[in-house]
């Protein structure tokens, strides 16, 4: 009980530690997102509205790498980020940046394997009339993911949750450094094995309610969409 209390204390006196987590817990993982978002739709959206050699084999891989290991994910980014790796030039080892890289690798699947379920849907239904209008692949591509831009939030609030979760690949590669690379997730571990209970539970308080409100926030812009395209 004295636990929870000084956990509540540390969230709503905005601990500055506890803050800077936080913070940078936010950053990572919203960077990721919109990384793996760049990459994701228009690779799910191609893959739905082509038709080409190996297709059913590029989905089946495409939805074996939604199972990840996290922790596999993190070893092979930090070997290619390590100093005797191939990018190890790049001099970001145990930085956000390479944070962002792993959580972008784990995040970037969903989003495109989802998107490209939702994009494969839509395709049936205004298939004929893109055709008529001789509209091109790459218009193509365009018009349905802005038209499935409100269903597509559920793929991108997916690809959030997988990032916002993550342990595992970001303390491979970016050590949970204090004050310089600890997230959320990789705090609340740290601080529950060292017993300091206060700050994980008031880490794991935030964490919820962050995935509460973005939930929130999504569901709120779908309707808006759906009652304006009503």
């Amino acid at each position: 009980m004295r636990g929870d209390v000084s956990a509540l204390q540390l969230v709503l006196t905005a601990d500055p530690a506890l803050m800077e987590i936080v913070r940078l817990s936010l950053v990572v993982s919203l960077s990721a997102v919109a990384c793996a978002a760049v990459i994701g739709l228009p690779l799910g959206a191609l893959i739905a509205l082509t038709r080409y050699p190996g297709r059913e084999a590029s989905i089946v891989v495409l939805n074996a790498l939604l199972g990840l290991p996290p922790v596999v994910v993190g070893l092979l980014v930090y070997l290619l980020l390590s100093r005797s790796g191939p990018l190890g030039t790049w001099g970001i080892l145990f930085t956000p940046q390479a944070m962002v890289i792993a959580q972008t690798i784990l995040v970037a699947p969903i989003i495109a394997a989802l998107a490209r379920q939702t994009i494969e849907d839509l395709w049936l239904e205004y298939r004929d009339e893109l055709a008529a209008m001789n509209v091109g692949p790459a218009g193509r591509v365009a018009t349905l993911l802005w038209d499935a831009r409100f269903s597509l939030l559920t793929a991108l609030l997916a690809g959030f949750g997988r990032a916002a979760a993550e342990v595992g690949a970001v303390i491979v590669v970016g050590g949970n450094i204090d004050g310089f690379t600890r997230t959320m997730t990789t705090a609340i571990a740290l601080e529950t094995s060292k017993g300091d209970l206060p700050l994980a539970i008031g880490l794991g308080m935030v964490l919820i309610a962050i995935v509460v409100v973005v939930n929130a926030l999504a569901w709120g812009a779908r309707r808006a969409g759906e009652r304006l395209a009503g």
